[in-house]
C-alpha cells in the first residue's frame, strides 16, 4: 500500500528531532453487516476504511497521529508535525527497509467478505425461524452477521535498517438476540459465536441451528425465573463465557498499560502469589483461527502464548513496546488497536484460566447450597482497586448438589484479587467465548475463557431474600 521509498522518507522525517523509534501503520479494511429484524432484512452495509497512523517514541514518551490522506505530501507533513514534539539531535537515519517473514496463525481460504449477501441472508432467515418456532412469547428476534477483512502494513525503525511487516486479519461473527415477553415481564438472551475463519466454518462447522434454538429457549426460561437471593455463599461459574469475570476483574489489571504506571492492583506482583495454587492463566494470541488471534500484533511482534499466572504466582504481564520500556520488559505480541485512528497499547487476545483436574459434574455435586452462573450481562471494574460488580443474565440455585430453579437479578460483587484467591475447584472442561473489549486503543475482538470453576465464597446481590 505504501512504497518502501516513501516509507523511508516518512520514517526519517519522524526521527529528525531525536526519536529513538518510529512506526507507520497502514490499514485498509472492508467490513460488512446484515441485520434481520423478525426475519426481515432491516439493514445491510459494506463500508471501507483506509488510513495511516504514525507514532514516534523517545524513551518513555510517545506521540501519535493519523490521517486518511495517504499522499506523500500528507504523510510527510504529519511526520513533521509529530516530530515537533521533540527537540533533540537526530539519533537514527533509516537507509533501507527489510521485509520480515510473518507466520500465518489464521489461515483462511474462503473469506466471509466474499460470500454473497444472499447466502448470508438465507442463513439468518433460517436461524430466525428456528428461534421463532420455540414459543409464541418471543416477540422480537434479531439475527445478525458481521465480518471484516483487513490488510495491514507496518513499517518501523529503531536503527538504520527498518522493518516491514505485511499481514491480514479476517473475522466473522453470528449474533442472535431473542426477546420474550409475558405480561409486564420482558427477558432477553444473546448468543454471539465468532471466529477468525472463513464462511465454511459458519455454514458447515458451527452448529448454529442448535445455538438458535437454545437462544430462544433461554429467553423463555427466564420468564419463569425468581429473584436471586443475596448474601455470601459459594458460586460455580460455567466454562467458556464465564471467563468474562476473569477478563474484566483480573485480565485488565495484568495489562502493562496499567501495571507499568502503577495503576493496577497487580502492578508489583511478579513472583508473588495472587491466586489460589490451583489457578494458572494465559493470554494466547497464537491459537489458530480463534476470535482473538492474529498473526502479529499491531507493532509487528509475533503473537504468542504468554503465561500470566502459574500455580497461583504472577509470572507475567501483557506487554507492549512503550509500557515495556517503563518496566524493562520485552514486548510479547499483545499490542493491539481498533484501527489506524488509535495508538496501540497492551491488550488481551484469548485470555483464559487453564484447565484443572476436576470433573465439572463433581464440582456441582460437592456444592450443597450456592449459585450456578452460566452467562453474564454487563458489569463494571476499577482496575486500580480490582473492585467489580457483574450481573448474571442466566443463573440457577444449587441445592444439595443439584442445579435447580433459574433466578434473575443476580449480581456478583467483589475484588479481582479476592476472586483469584477464592477459587477452590477448577474443572477440566476449558472452552472459550467471544466478545468485544473496549479500552484506550478502541474496541477489539477478544476471547474469554475458563473451565468450570467454583468460588468458595463471594458476595451475591439480589432481591430474593435469603438463600435456602
Amino acid at each position: 500500500m505504501l512504497s518502501k521509498s516513501l516509507a523511508i522518507k516518512v520514517l526519517n522525517e519522524a526521527l529528525a528531532t531525536g526519536g529513538d523509534y518510529a512506526e507507520i501503520y497502514v490499514e485498509k479494511t472492508v467490513s460488512s453487516s446484515i441485520l434481520l429484524e423478525n426475519g426481515v432484512v432491516e439493514s445491510s452495509a459494506k463500508p471501507q476504511l483506509f488510513g495511516v497512523g504514525i507514532r514516534i517514541l523517545n524513551g518513555v514518551r510517545s506521540v501519535y497521529g493519523y490521517t486518511s490522506d495517504v499522499s506523500a505530501k500528507s504523510l510527510l507533513q504529519l511526520a513533521h508535525q509529530l516530530a515537533a514534539s521533540y527537540s533533540e539531535e537526530r539519533k537514527i537515519t533509516v537507509a533501507s527497509i527489510a521485509k520480515q517473514r510473518v507466520k500465518a496463525v489464521n489461515k483462511v481460504d474462503d473469506p466471509c467478505i466474499d460470500t454473497p449477501f444472499s447466502e448470508k441472508i438465507a442463513l439468518l432467515k433460517e436461524a430466525s425461524e428456528i428461534i421463532r418456532s420455540v414459543d409464541p412469547r418471543l416477540v422480537r428476534i434479531q439475527t445478525i452477521f458481521m465480518d471484516t477483512y483487513r490488510d495491514i502494513e507496518i513499517y518501523n525503525a529503531e536503527g538504520e535498517t527498518g522493518k516491514l511487516f505485511v499481514t491480514n486479519e479476517q473475522r466473522g461473527r453470528l449474533v442472535l438476540v431473542a426477546v420474550a415477553a409475558e405480561g409486564n415481564d420482558i427477558q432477553s438472551y444473546f448468543s454471539g459465536p465468532g471466529r477468525a475463519d472463513g464462511w465454511h466454518y459458519f455454514k458447515n462447522e458451527l452448529n448454529w441451528r442448535r445455538i438458535a434454538r437454545e437462544t430462544g429457549e433461554k429467553a423463555i426460561m427466564m420468564l419463569s425465573a425468581k429473584e436471586c437471593p443475596s448474601g455470601r455463599f459459594p458460586v460455580v461459574i460455567t466454562n467458556g463465557w464465564g471467563g468474562v469475570l476473569f477478563h474484566e476483574a483480573c485480565g485488565h489489571p495484568l495489562e502493562a498499560s496499567s501495571t507499568a504506571k502503577g495503576l493496577s492492583v497487580f502492578s508489583n506482583s511478579i513472583g508473588k502469589q495472587i491466586a489460589s495454587p490451583i489457578v494458572s492463566a494465559y493470554d494466547d494470541g497464537s491459537l489458530p483461527n480463534e476470535w482473538g488471534s492474529n498473526n502479529i500484533d499491531t507493532e509487528g511482534v509475533p503473537c504468542q502464548k504468554n503465561q500470566l499466572i502459574k500455580d497461583g504466582i504472577c509470572v507475567g504481564f501483557m506487554v507492549d513496546r512503550l509500557n515495556g520500556r517503563r518496566i524493562n520488559m520485552a514486548p510479547n505480541g499483545t499490542s493491539r488497536r481498533q484501527n489506524y485512528q488509535f495508538e496501540p497499547t497492551s491488550r488481551m487476545s484469548n485470555t483464559y484460566i487453564a484447565a484443572g483436574k476436576d470433573n465439572p459434574e463433581d464440582i456441582i455435586k460437592d456444592t450443597k447450597l450456592g449459585i450456578y452462573v452460566t452467562n453474564f450481562g454487563g458489569g463494571s471494574v476499577d482496575p486500580v482497586t480490582g473492585e467489580f460488580n457483574f450481573s448474571a443474565s442466566e443463573a440457577y440455585i444449587i441445592r444439595d448438589g443439584k442445579v435447580c430453579e433459574p433466578v434473575k437479578g443476580c449480581t456478583l460483587i467483589g475484588k479481582g484479587s479476592e476472586v483469584l484467591m477464592n477459587i477452590d475447584r477448577v474443572g477440566n472442561d476449558l472452552c472459550l467465548g467471544q466478545g468485544n473489549c473496549g479500552a484506550a486503543s478502541g474496541l477489539i475482538p477478544v476471547n474469554v475463557g475458563q473451565p468450570t470453576i467454583r468460588l468458595k465464597e463471594i458476595t451475591v446481590g439480589g432481591r430474593g431474600g435469603k438463600l435456602e
